[in-house]
């Protein structure tokens, strides 16, 4: 064939959907009539989206490729919309030169051509029909509605674009379970938030009042959705008592989910002891003094008691409920007086040390009212488990000049028994060292070869060690 008609390549590109490279062989093909071929493609495509093209020849075959210009064409997005609302599909055309516009379902079912819906789908409705837009609307959007859907262009060939309609399903329900509902101060507790039958899956976040805390999540999938329960184990304390705890729940479908559940702890009571009387200054002989014990827990303390800590109660000291009454003081009232007060789960007491002064003292206390908490302790009751002792301050009518002088009087006394101590002890370890040194056992010769001697003088005259050998004389000393 000495060349390609220009008819035939035009026929080889009416072909739908059109190719992006279109391959024209020849054999023994000749550049003029190749080349009327492609001007003839060209002014084709030109008539209907001004198509350029780019030719290459390669060895017997002629390359083609069609570029896109400023012709038609289709513009979509793609469309997220949650589960029951309504989602809203648009095929636009720009450049329109009134070419058809259909709209397909993902099963390429015609949902829509022009104005007119083949579909029997009443929940697709047309929004908007023109030239160079068809809008379409899809209300009660369920799971099955995702998909791919399409929009064609009837050009020749005609164009094509797809969007994706992705539904979101929010939680169905969020629910806490909480592993106690009444819990006593130090214990661990776990909490449970349950996100149901969601999509995408939930990510599950929780806070302790305005505190964000750490949980650990699980994901199961059932078919297409997922259920989230998140796990939280917290380590309860009197000061939770009445704090909300909060399961919040991000998700693109839904804002501001939460729910939450409020803490009930219950803790042993606290204890307090005030001075009522007197306000300011010396606790005097003569003089009265009122004392009133606070103790508040969960549940409310229900016995509450005043006693002599190492003493008996004087008999004119008047207890009255929380209140201590002593009308007229003397120096037998001096001591610690206790208040122990208990609960359910568990006992607390608070200290007040008294110190009578004389009639005489003139002496002001550094510190009015408040001193240094004395032998605070708890207690807790054998069948409950109960945290941490309770601290409080509590007053202490001993102060100022007396005080003061009769710690230092101690001091210089507890100084002085320790050197006498000390120094007693050093010399019973130099005589010992002493004595230890200089004991032991004297040899000498003085009476060798007296055994054998009839009578003294002899002993004396024969004896190795005599007057003669006197300069021989030696001592051993062991």
């Amino acid at each position: 064939m000495p060349g390609l008609r220009a008819g035939a390549c035009i026929n080889c590109f009416s072909a739908r959907p059109f190719p992006k490279y279109q391959v024209l062989k020849a054999v023994k093909p000749r550049r003029e009539s190749v080349i009327v071929c492609i001007h003839q493609v060209v002014s084709f495509r030109t008539a209907v989206s001004h198509a350029s093209a780019l030719i290459q020849l390669r060895g017997d075959t002629w390359f083609l490729q069609l570029l896109p210009g400023d012709g038609q064409n289709l513009v979509t997005e793609d469309v997220t919309v949650v589960e029951g609302d309504v989602a809203t599909i648009s095929c636009r055309v720009k450049n329109s030169d009134d070419s058809v516009i259909q709209l397909l379902n993902p099963n390429r079912q015609t949902i829509y051509f022009r104005d007119f819906r083949p579909l029997k789908d009443s929940r697709f409705q047309l929004v908007n029909f023109s030239n160079s837009e068809l809008r379409v609307s899809l209300t009660n959007v369920s799971i099955s509605d995702e998909g791919r859907y399409f929009c064609q262009l009837y050009t020749d060939p005609p164009q094509e674009i797809y969007t994706t309609i992705t539904v979101l399903v929010p939680p169905r329900n969020l629910v806490i379970d909480i592993q106690k509902e009444i819990a006593v101060e130090g214990e661990e507790i776990e909490l449970n938030c349950t996100a149901m039958a969601s999509r995408p899956a939930t990510t599950i976040r929780w806070f302790k009042g305005n505190k964000e805390l750490t949980g650990k999540s699980e994901v199961e999938q059932w078919s297409d959705m997922y259920t989230v329960t998140s796990q939280l184990l917290l380590k309860v304390g009197r000061e939770d008592d009445g704090v909300p705890v909060i399961c919040l729940v991000d998700h693109p479908a839904v804002k501001d989910l939460q729910t939450q559940r409020y803490l009930e702890v219950m803790y042993k009571p606290q204890v307090r002891v005030s001075q009522n009387y007197p306000v300011q200054g010396l606790t005097r002989e003569g003089e009265p003094l009122e004392l009133t014990c606070a103790a508040f827990g969960k549940p409310q303390p229900t016995d509450m008691r005043w006693l002599r800590v190492d003493d008996e109660m004087p008999q004119h000291v008047v207890v009255s409920g929380s209140n201590l009454l002593i009308s007229n003081l003397n120096k037998t009232d001096n001591g610690t007086y206790r208040c122990e007060a208990s609960n359910a789960v568990g006992k607390s007491h608070a200290d007040y040390m008294l110190f009578v002064y004389d009639t005489t003292a003139t002496t002001e206390p550094a510190v009015h009212g408040t001193g240094v908490l004395l032998n605070a302790s708890t207690e807790a009751l054998p069948t409950v488990q109960i945290s941490n002792a309770s601290i409080a301050l509590h007053p202490d009518s001993r102060a100022g000049e007396e005080g003061a002088i009769r710690s230092v009087d101690h001091a210089v006394v507890g100084g002085v028994v320790a050197v006498v101590v000390f120094a007693m002890l050093c010399l019973l370890i130099i005589l010992g060292r002493y004595f230890a040194r200089h004991k032991g056992t004297y040899f000498t010769h003085e009476a060798k070869g007296a055994d054998d001697a009839a009578d003294a003088d002899t002993a004396i005259i024969n004896a190795e060690g005599g007057q003669n050998n006197s300069e021989e004389k030696k001592e051993y000393f062991i």
